[in-house]
């Protein structure tokens, strides 16, 4: 009898709405629950020994009447929508008749503004905040602070369109609709689909990201652990400034304005002999047999059913983050300023002010600022619903400040001469030696971040693929190893022969951003407005021109 209670009284495997979802173990519809309705002046309170009235115990027989129908094959017999109680009316139900209400999770669950803005701010603080400052050197130091300050308030515009998008729609109940639910609203499958093949774009272009980093990371941490073991000193072997504060231009040979001398690279060693050294950097090399070791810890991370272990570490992030920003204000004060400007002709030691591959610029921060495809499930946690815009502006507002400290400060420190500006690398932490202390910590803090969101990455990218194609995010392991597989090979290869994080952010951003952040947002914006009578020519333009832009971003990549 007892075993019979345990059991869920009704099957979401052929009931209603949640029929696409059969076989899910991840879906929230309430139906799968143990749903029992009780009128208010039937609920106990506390006291366990209080009994349900008989119209209580009528229904909940009747629920379990229909219970044992839904084991048919036949549709037909499922329970009706009205013999199912709406989710504020489930209550728990105990052998013992007494029913008491479950506590309301989702006021429980929301947050103050100061939580929601930090949450934005911490979601947004991605692998960008590297590529940062190459982005402002290859637009120009004036340039790059202007792009990134109209960007963020662009991106800041769009992404309030999204926000209010459901909003907007009210011949339905638009509650738990999330922003590919408005594309198919107004644009159909179409809408729904092409929304979900660009959201992949940017999900799978950050794993991407991450597996080069990822590799490049390890790769440092183990040289450094080996330089320190065997008494390794790779001074002499990189070209870059001396003194404690050690800085590196690590492919002098191709960059402009001098230097055009090929680097003998030599090793110092007070300890370890030629052959063992050659010997680690066989088996030991960023390009060739890092990003395969990654394989073997990675990929059986991918295939866990749930990701709810790897949640928890999401602190992490924010501590890197923070202590990315202490590394960049240390290493500032000690390096001191070097800045001379020049608007548009390039010195020997310094680019010019405007740059023609700002562009570059452009696409990565349109992933550093990109938050678009998540942002009404960030906000319903809010609790101060009508002040959704201002956090979302204090939040946008952190982020921008945050990319421009660092950005402004590295490019600004960066130590030219005797170095050249065009040595600031697409990952700046690669600027700095493998031996820095500082910085060993700071790939370290990353390495263990990036393990952990990784998986949570590829999680996301199987609910929402295997979600739409099958109707079920764990259809098999099969169909999820399948799709890791083609998920990690993307980034052993571009690990492998494309190691620039730079440009696949730049392509990855302005590709995802094209959609979800210019084209789909304006649409709906217009169609929105339309429909309401309320589209004037003025606005027409405008979000026509964010059209443009979104188009003209994504075709100057490829020129660049």
């Amino acid at each position: 009898m007892m075993e019979e209670d345990s059991r869920p009284l009704l099957s979401s495997g052929y009931t209603g709405e949640s029929y696409s979802h059969r076989g899910s173990t991840d879906s929230l519809d309430f139906k799968p629950k143990r749903p029992f309705h009780v009128e208010p002046r039937n609920i106990v309170d506390d006291d366990p020994q209080e009994r349900v009235s008989a119209e209580a115990a009528i229904l909940n027989s009747r629920l379990h009447y229909y219970s044992r129908l839904t084991g048919s094959s036949d549709r037909v017999l499922s329970p009706p929508n009205h013999v199912i109680p709406q989710p504020e009316e489930i209550y728990i139900y105990s052998p013992l008749g007494t029913a008491f209400k479950i506590a309301d999770s989702e006021h429980a669950s929301k947050n103050p503004s100061i939580i929601t803005i930090f949450a934005i701010w911490n979601t947004m603080m991605g692998t960008s905040i590297l590529s940062i400052p190459w982005g402002i050197k290859q637009a120009g130091f004036t340039l790059g602070i202007i792009i990134l300050v109209f960007t963020g308030l662009l991106m800041l515009y769009c992404c309030y369109i999204v926000l209010k998008s459901p909003k907007q729609i009210t011949c339905k109940n638009t509650s738990d609709w999330e922003f590919p639910d408005v594309c198919r609203h107004y644009f159909g499958k179409f809408g729904q689909w092409s929304s979900l093949v660009f959201s992949m774009v940017s999900l799978i272009g950050a794993m991407v990201v991450y597996w080069v980093l990822m590799s490049n990371f390890l790769y440092n941490t183990g040289q450094f652990i080996y330089n320190y073991a065997h008494n390794v000193n790779m001074s002499d072997s990189e070209f870059g400034t001396n003194g404690s504060d050690r800085v590196i231009c690590p492919y002098p040979d191709t960059k402009p304005g001098g230097n055009d001398s090929t680097i003998t690279l030599c090793l110092s060693s007070g300890g370890g002999n030629s052959s063992d050294s050659s010997s680690f950097e066989h088996y030991w090399s960023k390009s060739n047999t890092i990003p395969l070791y990654l394989i073997i810890l990675l990929l059986p991370l991918l295939c866990f059913r749930s990701a709810s272990f790897f949640a928890r570490f999401t602190f992490l992030g924010t501590i890197s983050v923070v202590y990315l920003i202490v590394l960049v204000t240390i290493k500032a004060v000690r390096l001191g300023f070097h800045l001379e400007f020049h608007w548009f002709d390039a010195a020997q030691f310094y680019v010019p002010e405007f740059r023609l591959l700002f562009p570059q610029l452009t696409g990565v921060l349109t992933l550093a600022f990109f938050i678009h495809n998540c942002i009404i499930t960030l906000m319903k946690s809010n609790k101060n619903q009508e002040k959704n815009v201002r956090d979302l502006s204090v939040a946008y507002l952190l982020v921008g400040l945050t990319y421009l400290y660092v950005g402004v400060l590295i490019f600004a420190a960066f130590p030219s001469p005797p170095l050249f500006k065009d040595c600031i690398e697409p990952n700046f932490l690669d600027n700095f030696p493998s031996s820095d202390v500082m910085v060993f910590v700071a790939r370290t803090f990353l390495l263990f971040q990036m393990i952990t969101v990784y998986p949570l990455l590829g999680y996301l990218v199987r609910v929402q693929i295997m979600g739409q194609i099958f109707g079920n995010h764990y259809p098999s392991f099969f169909h999820i190893f399948a799709l890791n597989i083609v998920i990690v090979a993307s980034g052993v290869l571009m690990a492998k022969f494309y190691p620039n994080i730079g440009s696949i952010i730049r392509f990855s951003g302005a590709t995802c951003g094209l959609a979800l952040v210019f084209v789909f947002p304006a649409l709906v914006h217009m169609i929105s407005l339309k429909q309401h009578g309320k589209l004037s020519w003025l606005s027409a333009c405008f979000h026509s021109f964010l059209i443009l832009l979104g188009i003209a971003n994504l075709v100057a990549q490829f020129f660049m």
